[in-house]
């Protein structure tokens, strides 16, 4: 038996170099009335905008215990994250989390409230996490995770986490948990590693 390499993690281009709407090539201005630079068909005068990218996700708890996924894909492999991903077109924030949830871990789960709100810039993305109960301890990781696992607290792989706005999630719920009520928190982030 042979072990299974990571896939190859190519990042979606942020920058068209031809319109999605003639087909024409398309350059970098400012348009009339707007004050930032966008890609704008000089031919049809298509503008295309480009806006952050959306992740969602969620903080699923069992007996106290907190859901991690340890990743099966790039960008960083075989580090641990709570069930998150990209939110797909046609789909609410709370759709998505719910979608991840269940792909990346297997977790049946009753979704609670919006936790958190975590803004980077620098990778253009938007981070939102709700707060989740597992309706049962079963797991069954999909084709993203090598394994899900409930942690308790003292067991959190904090050294082999995959991302800050995993760590300062994990951080401000055992925080509010400690405190006994959980808010809404809103962050945001310089760097995601």
């Amino acid at each position: 038996m042979t072990a299974q390499s990571p896939p190859t993690y190519f990042p979606a281009p942020r920058r068209a170099r031809f319109c999605s709407q003639c087909g024409s090539p398309i350059n970098r201005r400012v348009p009339d009335g707007d004050n930032r630079e966008r890609d704008i068909c000089d031919h049809c005068g298509a503008i295309h905008y480009q806006n952050p990218r959306m992740v969602v996700g969620t903080v699923p708890v069992w007996e106290n215990r907190i859901l991690l996924c340890r990743r099966a894909i790039e960008p960083r492999y075989d580090t641990w994250t709570l069930p998150a991903g990209f939110m797909e077109l046609g789909e609410s924030t709370a759709q998505g989390a719910a979608r991840e949830t269940l792909e990346e871990s297997g977790a049946r789960i009753e979704l609670g409230p919006l936790f958190t709100i975590i803004d980077v810039p620098q990778i253009e993305q938007v981070h939102l996490f709700y707060l989740a109960r597992a309706l049962d301890p079963e797991l069954d990781p999909g084709p993203e995770s090598l394994e899900a696992r409930y942690y308790d607290e003292a067991d959190i792989p904090w050294e082999d986490l995959s991302f800050r706005t995993v760590a300062t999630t994990l951080k401000q719920f055992l925080e509010d948990r400690r405190r006994g009520s959980f808010g809404t928190h809103r962050y945001t982030l310089e760097s995601h590693r």
